[in-house]
């Protein structure tokens, strides 16, 4: 009896180890699968685009002091995470449809929803030009483009585009509900003594990282880091997440990341997309790219055409790129992503969300509707 529990002991300690060894290779298995870069983004049959514009919601600007149509002209460019465990995205909207581009103001709507397909919108923006003491930075064009990101304790940074149709600035606003908002003004007004106040700025991507299953955001080297930027791309550092600090090169200029490279999707600019996440092969960057026209941009797409591509920076170094990927991994190919106020075709990110295990891409269409692109693959950093 004692030798077969010996034997019984023995083989189920044998078991274990075997399965021990088959855990560990699927781990490795899993990781080997897992690119750099994020890849596998396919848009919903028949669902795109999810937010397009309203001619019948109606808010009374404080500003005007009228009833306008805030969300009449076009809906893009959208900023997306997670709140009480809903995804919700917060999008650019423009009225006044009868006038021309640059006549418009910009605010800002919320859409929520539980599968990241079907929303349901507020009525009302709740982000916009308003008399307070950041109306000279947002009138009369508004406040656009935003990206969004989280704290571990729950609080939402905005980083945003003011456009008082003379010099777009980045800025700051922070919330705990997305709805009610703290705006603390342009991000770089008070570094080096205001160096780059008067600076066309905007387009920051703050970087994160997993913890738990949430993106939240991260420090790197014990600081709050951003990439930002839409012609080169230029790193900005913080200590409090709403006064900025660009990163200067030895001559004291904005140090350039990288920029558009001649003959590929990104020879005409490249511009800062959705908050960067920390991985164990990098920080990994999506960016957009505008293609030039004839031999000095990508002929195997559009001349003027926003595509997205992604680069790897350093984990020790962030202002070092690593790698960057030579053909976009999302191009306008849709009829709703090359018309509206930009047919050269666009798909504008600015909205990335990890929920529910897959990756939530939300981007602008042509700069008149928001669509959003799923993928179920994973990065480094997603494997515990």
């Amino acid at each position: 009896m004692k030798k077969n529990r010996m034997i019984a002991g023995t083989y189920l300690l044998l078991s274990l180890a075997f399965l021990g060894c088959n855990v560990k290779k699927e781990a490795e298995s899993q990781k080997a699968k897992a690119t750099w870069y994020l890849d596998g983004f396919v848009r919903p049959a028949g669902k795109n685009p999810v937010i397009s514009p309203l001619a019948s919601t109606k808010f009374y600007c404080p500003m005007r002091g009228d009833s306008v149509a805030w969300e009449e002209s076009d809906t893009f460019n959208p900023a997306a995470t997670v709140y009480n465990g809903e995804i919700v995205v917060l999008y650019r909207a423009e009225d006044n449809s009868a006038k021309g581009i640059g006549s418009r103001t910009s605010r800002l709507g919320y859409a929520s929803s539980k599968d990241g397909v079907t929303f349901t919108r507020k009525a009302v923006p709740v982000f916009y030009p308003s008399k307070d003491d950041q109306a000279e930075h947002e009138c009369p064009g508004g406040t656009e483009d935003p990206r969004v990101a989280m704290t571990e304790d729950g609080t939402y940074v905005l980083l945003y585009t003011q456009w008082n149709r003379k010099i777009p600035r980045l800025a700051v606003a922070t919330s705990k509900d997305l709805v009610h908002w703290t705006k603390h003004g342009p991000a770089f007004e008070e570094a080096y003594d205001g160096k780059f106040y008067n600076m066309a700025s905007k387009s920051a991507s703050i970087v994160t990282r997993i913890q738990d299953g949430k993106q939240v955001i991260a420090k790197v080297n014990g600081k709050y880091f951003m990439y930002w930027g839409e012609h080169h791309v230029y790193a900005a550092t913080s200590d409090n997440l709403t006064e900025w600090e660009p990163v200067l090169d030895e001559k004291g200029e904005l140090l350039k990341l990288f920029s558009p490279r001649k003959g590929y999707f990104d020879s005409a600019l490249t511009e800062c997309g959705p908050p960067a996440i920390l991985t164990e092969n990098g920080i990994l960057l999506l960016y957009n790219g505008k293609n030039r026209s004839g031999d000095a941009g990508d002929q195997a797409y559009p001349a003027n055409s926003y595509c997205a591509g992604q680069a790897l920076f350093d984990l020790k170094n962030p202002t070092k790129m690593i790698k960057r990927l030579d053909k976009p991994f999302l191009q306008p190919t849709d009829d709703f992503e090359k018309s509206g106020q930009y047919p050269a075709g666009t798909v504008f990110i600015e909205g990335l969300v990890y929920y529910q295990d897959k990756w939530f891409l939300y981007y602008g269409c042509a700069d008149s509707f928001v669509a959003v692109a799923v993928s179920p693959n994973v990065l480094a950093t997603d494997l515990e």
